[in-house]
């Protein structure tokens, strides 16, 4: 009986041994299952950005240049987006974003535009493909753009808080919306120096120098390229806050496409700078 009593005894600190080992390696295979995941996790950031975009087309050479595409000069317009950043190390990352893009360009005195129809049985068969004006012209098109970039960045300060960063990437582009928005009245000539004037009536010069209006908005989506491809880039500097950050950056974007469908109106290609700012959270 008491050697049966001491063996009894003997075993319950062999069964609370294993059941420690066995709750222990539970524990471990959890940390070690959980790491990862949180390691990952820290490795995202998301967040949003906006603010200023100036626009502007440019024209090709050669044959793509005609009076049409020819003169455009900046104009202001917005962008906004939200992102996804995954950072590989403290150095490197990619962003991918979704972002809503004006783009275009305008002009502002003496310009070409097609001759009208109706207008063309004043010159008979040695009719103008253009005639010239002083108004206001201004190509408004908005794009929904994915860029994705290849970032890298440096923190500074002696707490770490100050980070900046340059990335590039390419970037698609889908078409959202295209108008061409013309202000003004003016004379109408045949050149652009204003040397020869179009007569209201050929047959009655004392009727004096044509006169038209250009007040008119006119879709012009049908005419361009729905995609856009090319190359986007920026660089900026923030400030960190734990998991949170804000930052302001300069940038913009290039399309390598031409944006018009045909030739009759010449080949410009479309792009932007950009000042933002906006706020990433690391997850």
């Amino acid at each position: 009986m008491h050697q049966c009593n001491e063996t009894k005894g003997g075993t319950v600190p062999l069964k609370n041994f294993k059941m420690k080992k066995y709750i222990l390696s539970i524990i471990t295979a959890t940390v070690l299952l959980y790491t990862p995941q949180s390691v990952s996790a820290q490795r995202w950031s998301i967040g949003a950005r906006g603010g200023l975009a100036i626009p502007n087309l440019t024209a090709g050479s050669g044959s793509e240049v005609n009076p049409l595409n020819k003169g455009y000069s900046s104009r202001l317009g917005a962008g906004f987006g939200v992102f996804a950043e995954y950072h590989t190390s403290k150095l490197f990352s990619i962003q991918a974003m979704l972002e809503y893009s004006q783009q275009g360009g305008k002009k502002d005195g003496v310009q070409a535009f097609p001759l009208p129809a109706q207008m063309a049985p004043l010159f008979g068969p040695q009719a103008p493909p253009y005639l010239y004006a002083d108004f206001k012209s201004t190509a408004k098109l908005d794009y929904l753009m994915l860029p994705v970039l290849a970032k890298f960045g440096w923190d500074l300060g002696p707490k770490k808080k100050w980070r900046i960063y340059a990335g590039a990437g390419p970037f698609a582009g889908l078409l959202l919306s295209g108008k061409q928005v013309t202000e003004g009245s003016s004379q109408v000539y045949l050149d652009e120096g204003k040397t020869k004037p179009v007569p209201a009536n050929p047959t009655n010069p004392s009727a004096g120098i044509l006169s038209l209006p250009f007040d008119n908005t006119k879709d012009i989506k049908e005419q361009l390229r729905s995609f856009n491809f090319g190359l986007a880039g920026n660089v900026g500097i923030g400030f960190k806050m734990k998991r949170n950050m804000i930052f302001i950056e300069g940038g913009g974007n290039y399309g390598f496409i031409n944006i018009q469908k045909g030739s009759a109106n010449g080949k410009n290609r479309s792009g932007a700078a950009n000042v933002m700012i906006g706020y990433a959270y690391r997850l």
